[in-house]
């Protein structure tokens, strides 16, 4: 995960924009739930490039950020200048703790050991401390998993299979009883698990989308195995070739002329 997410880095950060805008009722949903605000201290586990982080700082709240990608802390350290961001494993790290909140947007799916990991940061909170993060439901009921990947995937063949179900990965944290079961083995008191459903919209400035999907889609797993393995048997002619028939595809999944879809997570929250 540790190498993933450093390649992963450069086109997460060039695609910020587009992602937060995307992302952004979750982004709401999670900062909602966690209420920071003065006097609070909020730990962000997988930061990204900080967009919880700015966040909190915005509603008042002393903000760290952990984050395992080089690049993804460079960059929120460039974003949320108020914020403190470090490069470690928030699985295995001495988190500078105590923290009232902890919180995370789609940065806990990862985890070789959830137990472990979830009660590593259980230890870093303080007591009465508010966990709140989002993770998403399962690939059947996000289109965010195959609309415009579905095309280089098929192109890949066996490479681009995601990880099983439990497997760290997107979708680990899919089944709700699972989540209940890791987060009260890790410590955590008074689970919820609520379904957070909420619409990709990726319009920007007046667009269709369509580009703004092909980006991320480029920037996924399946699109940097797509660069890696495919590009250079193509030719710069065949992949270009290749991303006219992601297009195609995009094109066809325009409701009312725009890329949107929807999206389905769980909003967890706990106690310490």
């Amino acid at each position: 995960m540790r190498d993933y997410w450093a390649g992963g880095a450069a086109a997460w950060v060039a695609n910020e924009r587009i992602v937060d805008a995307v992302f952004a009722p979750v982004t709401e949903a999670v900062l909602g739930a966690a209420a920071p605000g003065p006097g609070d201290r909020l730990l962000d586990v997988g930061c990204g490039s900080g967009t919880l982080l700015a966040g909190a700082v915005r509603r008042g709240a002393t903000a760290v950020g952990v984050d395992i990608s080089p690049g993804m802390v460079e960059a929120a350290r460039s974003r949320v200048p108020g914020a403190t961001v470090l490069v470690a494993d928030a699985q295995t790290a001495d988190l500078p703790g105590p923290f009232s909140r902890v919180v995370s947007r789609f940065g806990v799916m990862f985890f070789a050991d959830p137990v472990a990991a979830f009660g590593n940061l259980r230890r870093a909170a303080a007591e009465g401390g508010r966990l709140a993060f989002a993770c998403w439901r399962g690939t059947e009921e996000n289109p965010l998993f195959t609309i415009g990947t579905r095309t280089l995937a098929e192109r890949l063949g066996p490479a681009a299979v995601p990880p099983g179900p439990g497997e760290p990965g997107p979708t680990s944290l899919a089944d709700p009883d699972r989540v209940r079961g890791l987060l009260a083995a890790a410590g955590w008191g008074g689970v919820g698990v609520d379904a957070l459903d909420f619409e990709c919209d990726h319009r920007i400035d007046g667009s269709d989308g369509v580009e703004e999907r092909l980006a991320t889609v480029l920037g996924t797993r399946t699109g940097r195995l797509a660069r890696e393995h495919l590009e250079p048997a193509l030719g710069p002619a065949g992949w270009a070739d290749l991303l006219d028939e992601v297009r195609a595809e995009l094109r066809a999944h325009r409701p009312d002329g725009t890329v949107r879809f929807p999206g389905a997570a769980w909003l967890v929250t706990a106690g310490g």
